[in-house]
């Protein structure tokens, strides 16, 4: 009986591999258990920018601004929140996903870095929360308080804040002995102007 003759094949490490022979089979089946693997975790790294992709939906609109994300993912992330069935959905989110697998890693990353500025809020934005407790506890509490804040802040409406003042200390006497301390609207409003001018935020600019 003639031998086989292998007409196709390829090169391994300068050996030739007949399609179909003994050899071809050996490799691919050694290389089977790789490939297995690069498609878990091509799955889960897919499944990962699917799921970041669904977060994006509920990124705000100044940080979505930010991101270089490109036309045809925005117009999907806008048709994913009209869309209400679920079937619809399901499978506007696997567009997305697929959108978002186009994105290189810096892209990425910014996306991520949004998100969690969303979530915790900037470094900038802590610090001033902070400053501004630290600020209105003062002002109640200490007389000199007032003249400093207005140095460094000297586009406080004056009036304002000192009337503001006056009724937060009212509002922290206890009407009988013995009572917790209640704070009312006024601590709250010291709290918020505090908080505006650290941040630089011109209150007439904000929405009620």
């Amino acid at each position: 009986m003639s031998s086989r003759k292998f007409k196709k094949g390829y090169f391994v490490r300068g050996e030739f591999v007949a399609e179909g022979s003994e050899r071809d089979l050996e490799l691919k089946r050694e290389l089977k258990g790789t490939d297995d693997q690069s498609r878990t975790d091509l799955k889960r790294e897919s499944l990962e920018l699917q799921k970041l992709g669904e977060d994006l939906l509920t990124l705000r609109a100044d940080l979505m601004k930010r991101l270089a994300l490109t036309e045809k993912l925005k117009d999907a992330i806008v048709e994913a929140k009209r869309i209400t069935n679920f079937e619809g959905k399901r499978r506007q989110m696997q567009f997305i996903g697929k959108q978002m697998r186009l994105i290189d890693e810096t892209g990425i990353y910014n996306i991520r870095a949004a998100l969690a500025e969303q979530n915790n809020g900037s470094a900038r934005e802590n610090y001033a929360l902070h400053q501004a407790e630290t600020w209105r506890d003062r002002l109640i509490a200490e007389e000199d308080a007032f003249g400093e804040w207005i140095t460094q802040f000297p586009g406080t409406d004056t009036q304002q804040l000192r009337a503001l003042i006056r009724q937060a200390r009212k509002d922290a006497k206890p009407e009988k002995p013995g009572e917790a301390i209640r704070h009312g609207r006024a601590y709250r409003d010291i709290f918020q102007i505090a908080r505006e001018q650290l941040l630089g935020v011109d209150q007439t600019d904000e929405a009620p």
